[in-house]
This record gives C-alpha cells, sequence and structure tokens, in this order.
C-alpha cells in the first residue's frame, strides 16, 4: 500500500535576504521551523535546514533498511546507531554524503555486517532518491 507524507513552506523574500517556515507535516511531528539562506549556508546552528532534513531522513531510512536486511538473515539487531552527514557546497549543492553507523547485532561476524550495511545503503528508498549526489560513502562497524 503507498503512503504520501507531505510537509507545507511558505517562503517569502529573495533567495539571500527572505526567510521561510515550514509549517505544516503530514504527521505534525516536525512542528513549526524558520528556514533562511543564511541558515543554510552560514549559520546553520541557528535553524534547520533542507539538508539537515535530508540527514535526518537518510539516516533513519538507512536504519530501517539495515535493521529490516539483518533481521531477515537471522540477526536482528540490538542496536543501531547511524549518522548521516549531508555536505552542502552552495553554488554546488549536495556534494558528499557520510553515513556512518555502529551495530550491535549478535551471532554476525563483522564482514556479514558490513555487507548487510551496503546492502542497505544501495536499497533504501531514500539512498535510491539521492542517487544523484556524486559521493556518498560508508562506514559501517560492529561493536561488541
Amino acid at each position: 500500500m503507498a503512503t504520501e507524507n507531505r510537509a507545507e513552506v511558505t517562503w517569502k523574500g529573495s533567495l539571500m535576504e527572505g526567510s521561510g517556515t515550514i509549517h505544516d507535516t503530514s504527521s505534525g511531528k516536525i512542528g513549526t521551523q524558520e528556514i533562511s539562506w543564511k541558515a543554510r549556508a552560514e549559520d546553520r546552528h541557528q535553524q534547520t535546514n533542507p539538508e539537515e532534513l535530508i540527514a535526518a531522513a537518510h539516516a533513519a531510512c538507512f536504519s530501517m533498511a539495515l535493521s529490516h536486511g539483518l533481521a531477515q538473515e537471522g540477526h536482528a539487531p540490538d542496536e543501531l546507531d547511524t549518522s548521516a552527514t549531508v555536505t552542502f557546497v552552495p553554488g554546488e549543492g549536495i556534494t558528499k554524503i557520510a553515513l556512518t553507523v555502529r551495530g550491535r547485532v549478535p551471532g554476525i561476524e563483522a564482514e556479514e555486517f558490513a555487507q548487510a550495511a551496503r546492502t542497505a545503503k544501495e536499497n533504501c528508498p531514500v539512498s535510491k532518491a539521492l542517487a544523484g549526489v556524486p559521493e556518498i560513502t560508508l562506514d559501517a562497524q560492529l561493536e561488541r
């Protein structure tokens, strides 16, 4: 069954001087978020920005895909800690995404975990949506 998710944004003014607001999403869980070019390209710690939201989406999707793949192989994870770092270069766009995952998975060897992580990176829907990004790296480590 297909699902649809929605986000609504209002933007006022030019790119450099203007600002916007994410004001409604399907779940209502993101809440109102202010956005601006300055927050995106210069002072990213004052407001959220599209790349931060993409990073969150990618880390979440990858974690779900990896968890599913591991469970299908009989190795449901105890815990996966994933981060995604999205590099944005003004004038160029998103140039790199670095995925890092640390997993506690009983009964699996490090290479099996690394292979499952590579498969998840290639097949999670957000990775597929971001296929145009020039570089997506993966650092997967099994912890005991």
